[in-house]
């Protein structure tokens, strides 16, 4: 079974589109952009074999708090809460018989026009993953695009969470990047889809490219390392320090793939999985530092 036949049978129910909690969400406490933030990565779906796993891990490690929801079609939903702003939704799967995990992040980017972005992404080489489909506070879709690499494509009807709601902190996702087998054909795929401005430049481990959308820093790219893991988008989020980060996500049921070395961004980052296989990474944030790139 395919990641796509997964995310096709999942809800994508997202808190500004989909999901039907027992009472409505309460988003006093947020605000929202008059106009779409397009190239904004909006929202967070966890695609989980084992919502009680996640649930227990991403609680001990972030302080997330939850609501529970009904995702439609008999799976269920978890909304994610850090402090009093939601920053993710948790899906459950059915896990297929083998030893491959197919749980993980997916990111969905603002667009102006969903339907209209995900034809041209098609004719650029990308393929749908779930058709455009409206929900609850707008309209989404997912793609895989020309790479492999899922991502979620949202329009909200009550407007994207704006820059200061969903300002860094501990607990939130706080920077996105994509691992690309080829980094100039991913730049103008991607620039096509959402109209971002390209800068790269070199880092010590080599071209980092940087998307821009109305001068606002969105999302980086660079070349993924030579292995099996195919390209992917991979989701930051925030922490005091990320050693001691990765060493309570192993206390709670998560391994660490890379962890904190003056070879992985200067020391500030950790590279780990929750206990069914989801990738993320744990960055240094605070007040002074500002985003990960």
């Amino acid at each position: 079974m395919t990641f796509r036949r997964l995310l096709a049978g999942a809800s994508l129910a997202v808190i500004l589109a989909a999901c039907t909690t027992a009472s409505k969400p309460d988003l006093g406490s947020m605000t929202f952009a008059d106009n779409p933030l397009v190239g904004k990565m909006v929202w967070h779906d966890l695609i989980t074999e084992d919502l009680a796993a996640a649930r227990r891990f991403y609680g001990g490690l972030f302080g997330w708090t939850f609501e529970e929801a009904d995702g439609g079609r008999g799976q269920d939903y978890l909304v994610a809460i850090s402090g009093d702003v939601y920053v993710a939704g948790m899906v459950s799967i059915d896990r297929p018989d083998g030893d491959e995990h197919y749980s993980r992040w997916l990111p969905y980017m603002s667009v102006n026009d969903v339907d209209d972005a995900v034809s041209r992404s098609v004719a650029a080489g990308a393929s749908v993953a779930v058709s455009a489909r409206n929900v609850n506070f707008g309209r989404v879709a997912a793609l895989v695009d020309p790479q492999g690499a899922v991502i979620g494509l949202s329009r909200s009807s009550i407007g994207d969470p704006d820059d200061r709601t969903t300002s860094p902190a501990p607990g939130r996702p706080i920077w996105h990047e994509l691992l690309a087998n080829d980094m100039q054909a991913a730049s103008g795929f991607y620039q096509s889809l959402a109209g971002f401005a390209a800068r790269t430049f070199d880092r010590e481990a080599g071209p980092y490219t940087l998307l821009e959308a109305n001068g606002v820093k969105r999302a980086g790219l660079l070349k993924k390392p030579a292995g099996d893991q195919p390209p992917l988008w991979l989701t930051f989020f925030g922490v005091k320090d990320p050693a001691t980060t990765a060493d309570l996500a192993v206390s709670l049921g998560g391994n660490i793939i890379l962890p904190v070395s003056k070879d992985l961004r200067n020391g500030t980052a950790a590279v780990v999985t929750d206990p069914t296989g989801a990738i993320l990474v744990l960055q240094e944030w605070s007040q002074n530092n500002g985003g990960a790139e």
